[in-house]
């Protein structure tokens, strides 16, 4: 439920076409249901301006299809699971038609609202092995509401594919930047840039990158300013927290 559902059963209210009754019954979910292993937050997308999002890992393919219907129904915006397998994604197929599902980054997408296309978010990812994190965030973004470009493998071994993009990183908004092995390449782009750098680590590289360790700690450390960290192969958190920064520039 968002604002706009709110407005048009009050005026339903108001003109009689509903009866208040009627009216109270629609507002009892507001602003969850509880499904008994999962209270479906209906009121996330009128406070925060997004519906809930699913994170499927360790959740029921029954569950993921439960939640996913009732945010379809009454989330009031496009519904978005993370971390979901294609096994996952027919059960989901199975309810709701419409849904798609991209492999890679792993995320089912059930499109309910407009298409913004606000702004301009770039994602920039160091290597190829870092696609399926810099896709989740690029999804994430875009079910949101926000315009975004993509520029993939421009990692700091061979710098002059980044720098050949320079045109894209002066027109960004807000950049993403996705990386593994010694996570430099957030450092580089924070220090050419007059824009916030979300940057995200990755799980990608050999032993002493300690499944993503050294790339988060190579980012928190950072010499370049205006460079904020998310958390070992979160796409989703960044991709997030970008739309939310774009979205401050349409005010």
């Amino acid at each position: 439920m968002n604002e706009e559902t709110i407005r048009l059963l009050l005026e339903k209210i108001k003109g009689q076409k509903i009866s208040i009754e009627e009216g109270v019954e629609q507002l009892k979910i507001l602003p969850f249901e509880d499904l008994g292993f999962a209270k479906v937050d209906y009121h996330r997308k009128l406070r925060q301006g997004f519906a809930e999002v699913i994170y499927c890992a360790g959740k029921t393919k029954e569950q993921i299809v439960a939640i996913a219907e009732k945010l379809s129904e009454q989330g009031g915006g496009n519904v978005l699971a993370t971390r979901a397998t294609p096994e996952v994604y027919e059960a989901v197929l199975t309810k709701i038609p419409d849904a798609q599902y991209h492999p890679l980054a792993r995320t089912i997408m059930i499109r309910r609202g407009k298409q913004e296309d606000q702004g301009n978010i770039l994602v920039l990812s160091a290597g190829t092995s870092d696609l399926p994190v810099a896709e989740e965030a690029a999804i994430t973004a875009e079910m949101m509401g926000n315009h975004v470009e993509r520029v993939y493998d421009t990692g700091v071994a061979g710098i002059h594919r980044l720098l050949s993009q320079t045109e894209k990183l002066r027109y960004a908004r807000v950049i993403v930047v996705v990386a593994g092995m010694e996570g430099a390449l957030a450092s580089v782009v924070g220090g050419l840039v007059d824009k916030p750098v979300i940057a995200v680590p990755t799980s990608v590289g050999y032993g002493a990158n300690f499944g993503g360790l050294s790339a988060l700690l190579a980012m928190l450390n950072s010499c370049a300013s205006g460079v904020s960290v998310v958390n070992i192969d979160n796409g989703f958190g960044a991709g997030y927290q970008a739309g939310l920064i774009n979205r401050l520039g349409e005010n």
